[in-house]
């Protein structure tokens, strides 16, 4: 594939809105640490990517996905994060892709999961930077217009708005009632983390649905979690939790439903072999 076919498939449309960001939030925030942590995170999470291929002896294919990787865990660690452990976090991240799998797909999403080890692994912070979390509340149209291109290409939309809509409506009543600390989430940084985290880690191809009813249960799901574990603990971890959770309920979704498919075939042969 040449990079200009490959420039407009959804990773392609995905790699240049994280470089995008990198670039927007490094001017913005005058700081070029996040740029460098974000070429530590992308050449080790190429580097673990390949290996694995080479070990699998899998046909040659383009690490896009190990680049996209790289730059979100950059972008949402703190750039003050040594580059040490945003690279170790790259590689856990890289490790879960290729390790826990079902079918040959991760079973989570890899970004999601790496930065939760990390958190557990190195407690680290997420200051989610990269989502313009301390720039002016107008840098927030770089999200949605990115957001917009890449559900549009990837037809997420049903998932991208059950989450959106039912993390809002639980942290209005939370905030209604007293719960926690609602209203901080309905608030820059924490909501500048949600719009990130729905629009470019949720929809992930590999580890979210396909069928729109099946998106839409997905989406509600990872946003109940999520928000409960937020109302309980506080935070930013509550998103990774949720969506970490989510592609645990796919992955037994998509075993059940292929048992069932199996088993039926199995009962089909045998009556006909009976008959």
């Amino acid at each position: 594939m040449t990079i200009e076919k490959w420039l407009k498939t959804p990773k392609g449309y995905m790699a240049i809105a994280m470089l995008a960001y990198l670039l927007i939030a490094s001017i913005g925030y005058k700081n070029l640490m996040g740029i460098k942590n974000a070429v530590a995170a992308v050449i080790l999470a190429v580097v673990g990517d390949i290996l694995f291929n080479v070990l699998k002896k899998r046909k040659w294919t383009m690490p896009d996905g190990a680049v996209i990787t790289g730059l979100i865990i950059a972008l949402i660690l703190s750039s003050a994060t040594s580059t040490g452990i945003i690279a170790a976090t790259a590689v856990l991240a890289i490790l879960s892709k290729h390790l826990l799998v079902y079918k040959k797909k991760p079973i989570f999403n890899p970004a999601a999961f790496g930065l939760l080890l990390s958190v557990l692994f190195f407690k680290t912070g997420q200051s989610w930077w990269g989502a313009f979390g301390d720039l002016p509340a107008w840098t927030i149209l770089f999200l949605l217009v990115g957001g917009y291109i890449i559900t549009n290409r990837i037809h997420k939309f049903p998932q991208v708005f059950a989450f959106l809509g039912t993390s809002f409506v639980l942290l209005a009543l939370m905030g209604h009632f007293n719960i926690g600390d609602a209203v901080d989430a309905l608030r820059p940084p924490f909501i500048n983390a949600t719009l990130f985290f729905g629009f470019f880690m949720l929809t992930d191809p590999p580890t979210s649905p396909v069928k729109d009813k099946d998106q839409v249960v997905f989406g509600i799901l990872t946003a109940a979690i999520g928000t409960v574990i937020y109302a309980i603990f506080g935070g930013l971890i509550y998103l990774f939790i949720g969506l970490c959770l989510g592609n645990l309920y796919s992955y037994l979704k998509k075993r059940s439903t292929s048992k069932s498919v199996v088993n039926s075939k199995a009962m089909t042969r045998t009556t006909r072999f009976g008959s």
